[in-house]
């Protein structure tokens, strides 16, 4: 009887201790302002060489993989894990970084994908054997990425959506249905989300901000004008996203930076990082000089408010 009592009483205070993802969570910051450099890497999908060395090549890290980047911010536009073989080396480097870049004032910021949502929804289309294996098989998988699991809780504590300066930084982009919430809304909206099942409906749908593909067409003009209620409802200039396999280019006028380059092997892409500097977007590949891109960092409509 009293082992019963005391069962019952450590599931009463593990309850209350640990509140489900389908309440809404707290607020997780999103907004930046200030930041001098930020160095952006798109969609990662496990190739975690390419991306130890996209990092190298924009100055994050040194050889040992160690934060050398000072106040710099990182970050990574979701699809870390699925298609490739060491998602979990790459989580792990990401998960050091943050803590390494807090020290020196900096900031790593990983974002939400469609595929960091497809894995902790049990969702396994793109996962690799040697994904599962390097977690000790499907069910180890399954437990590590779940609301209880090491990887599983950090990923559900990322936003989708962050501001950093006066630019926008996603996996895929939003929707002109979506211009009128904030991004507390579409961040706490995403992770609610997350353990409410597989749907191809709402926030985490293909019509959501993780599989949008509305701000990549060589329509220059469309894009801008489906950017155009978005840019000014949440007070962006620019937006930096992945998803689509386009490597780095400037869409809608220059207000969209694709920067998916992909890097896994398996898509015979190339690994990349973007860096914004001094109002300078610069695309970066290891071997080869960077690339000054034609953005201009503030468009005549902001220099209007800042002067205003």
């Amino acid at each position: 009887m009293r082992r019963i009592t005391l069962a019952l009483t450590a599931l009463i205070l593990l309850t209350a201790a640990s509140p489900t993802f389908a309440q809404a969570p707290a607020t997780v910051p999103n907004t930046w302002s200030g930041v001098e450099r930020i160095v952006a890497v798109g969609d990662v999908h496990g190739a975690y060489d390419e991306f130890f060395s996209a990092l190298l090549a924009a100055s994050v890290i040194d050889s040992h993989g160690n934060w050398i980047a000072g106040k710099t911010h990182l970050v990574q536009t979701g699809d870390i894990v699925d298609r490739g073989e060491h998602s979990r080396r790459c989580m792990d480097l990401m998960m050091k970084l943050e803590v390494q870049a807090a020290a020196a004032g900096g900031m790593v910021h990983q974002l939400l994908g469609n595929h960091e949502v497809m894995v902790m929804q049990k969702v396994y289309f793109y996962t690799t054997p040697a994904d599962f294996a390097s977690f000790g098989g499907r069910g180890a998988y399954a437990r590590a990425l779940s609301s209880e699991g090491d990887y599983g809780r950090w990923l559900r504590s990322r936003n989708a959506i962050i501001k950093i300066n006066d630019v926008l930084f996603l996996h895929a982009g939003v929707p002109e249905k979506y211009a009128s919430r904030s991004l507390d809304e579409l961040n706490d909206g995403i992770r609610t989300g997350i353990d409410g099942g597989w749907s191809l409906g709402g926030l985490l749908g293909r019509g959501g901000p993780l599989w949008y593909r509305g701000w990549v067409s060589p329509d220059a003009a469309a894009v801008a004008a489906k950017c155009a209620g978005v840019f000014t409802a949440l007070g962006v200039e620019h937006a930096v996203i992945g998803h689509t396999t386009k490597g780095i280019a400037t869409f809608g006028q220059g207000r969209v930076i694709l920067i998916d380059s992909a890097m896994t092997p398996s898509l015979k892409g190339e690994p990349s990082a973007l860096v914004i500097e001094k109002g300078v977007y610069t695309a970066v590949h290891p071997g080869r000089a960077p690339q000054t891109l034609g953005v201009q960092d503030e468009t005549p409509a902001l220099a209007r408010r800042k002067a205003a």
